[in-house]
């Protein structure tokens, strides 16, 4: 279980990721804060694995938190979710760092993404037994290239349909709908479009509404390149 703290001064933003979190299998929000101090409160009381964290917040900016963070909970790592788009920002946040650089607004597909990467490294770090370079190569592998760290399937995703709906992707050389992969794997249309929504989740593939001679549109998925 990753356990997260949010800061961010805007109570509704804060409660979007909080909402974004509990669709993440095997997260857990520890609390929310407004502000620098309410932070540092909140860490110290909550053992915390996984830090939200705003630039902009009123006594504080949060690249001024990180040398802070990294004195006091050297173990808590940080995603910044921020609309600061200022390359000295980011500069300043690598420095220190952190996991990952989100712009808002962060969609919900993109969230989950970066969110199962580092559930994803996490747990790979936490098994490895011993340290060889080709372990190192994968834990340093840039985003959507984890492919050798231990994937955490939702409830509902079985790892053998996955495989074989990923298989049909990648022979296509334009997009399937959901009834068409429902009859190549041999599955309900729910089942397919389950498999198929999980993989833009994870951005393994991406969709487009395409428009018939009715005029109603049709959800088409393709597989994004590796």
């Amino acid at each position: 279980m990753i356990r997260v703290a949010i800061a961010e001064d805007d109570f509704r933003i804060a409660s979007i990721q909080e909402e974004f979190l509990r669709k993440i299998p095997g997260t857990q929000v520890v609390g929310k804060a407004l502000n620098a101090k309410e932070t540092l409160d909140l860490l110290e009381k909550k053992e915390t694995d996984l830090l939200l964290l705003d630039i902009y917040m009123p006594d504080m900016l949060g690249t001024e938190l990180l040398p802070i963070l990294k004195q006091r909970f050297p173990k808590t790592d940080v995603i910044m979710i921020t609309a600061a788009s200022e390359k000295h920002m980011l500069d300043k946040a690598i420095q220190y760092g952190i996991f990952h650089y989100l712009i808002k607004p962060v969609p919900l597909e993109k969230f989950t993404f970066v969110i199962q990467e580092y559930q994803k490294k996490k747990e790979f770090l936490s098994k490895m037994n011993e340290v060889t370079q080709e372990a190192i190569d994968v834990f340093f592998s840039g985003p959507g290239q984890t492919a050798g760290l231990a994937p955490q399937l939702p409830t509902g995703i079985d790892g053998v349909t996955l495989k074989r709906v990923s298989n049909v992707l990648e022979k296509l050389d334009s997009g399937i709908s959901i009834e068409e992969m429902g009859l190549e794997i041999g599955a309900s249309r729910t089942t397919a479009r389950r498999y198929l929504e999980y993989l833009v989740t994870i951005g393994k593939c991406r969709v487009e509404h395409e428009y018939g001679i009715v005029g109603r549109p049709e959800r088409k998925y393709f597989k994004v390149p590796s």
